[in-house]
């Protein structure tokens, strides 16, 4: 099987695999070579797959799978990816607090650029 797994700006990972473990809202679930076509609306979590040699992981954020013939496309905003689970979980940790410092720059900038389109409305009146 071929596993894609496509992130809005590039593709994260295309690679031959032997098995693909993915959860969706009501459970994990297995795909190996010879499934039937398939759809699944992922949830945040982990997916594990195996190539001839060994095991990997990619933590993603919710997205679509998609199972056709030998093809696995995964769709997601956010993957990470690791052979270590303890790995892993750090490199996570890390990108929420990048991510939490980004939305609280974010937040401030939005919240300045409304108090300022208030004071010119109001300011007017």
């Amino acid at each position: 099987m071929r596993l894609k797994v496509i992130l809005p700006m590039r593709i994260f990972l295309d690679q031959e695999v032997t098995k693909v473990i993915a959860e969706a809202a009501n459970g994990s679930f297995c795909l190996l070579p010879k499934h039937i076509d398939f759809v699944a609306a992922l949830v945040p979590g982990i997916i594990s797959f195996e190539s001839e040699k060994e095991e990997e992981y990619l933590a993603v954020d919710e997205g679509i799978l998609v199972k056709r013939a030998s093809e696995v496309r995964v769709s997601t905003r956010r993957a990470v990816r690791s052979r270590d689970l303890g790995e892993l979980k750090s490199i996570v940790k890390q990108e929420f607090r990048t991510l939490d410092e980004k939305e609280k720059k974010t937040r401030s900038i939005l919240a300045k650029l409304e108090a300022d389109f208030a004071k010119s409305i109001f300011g007017k009146i």
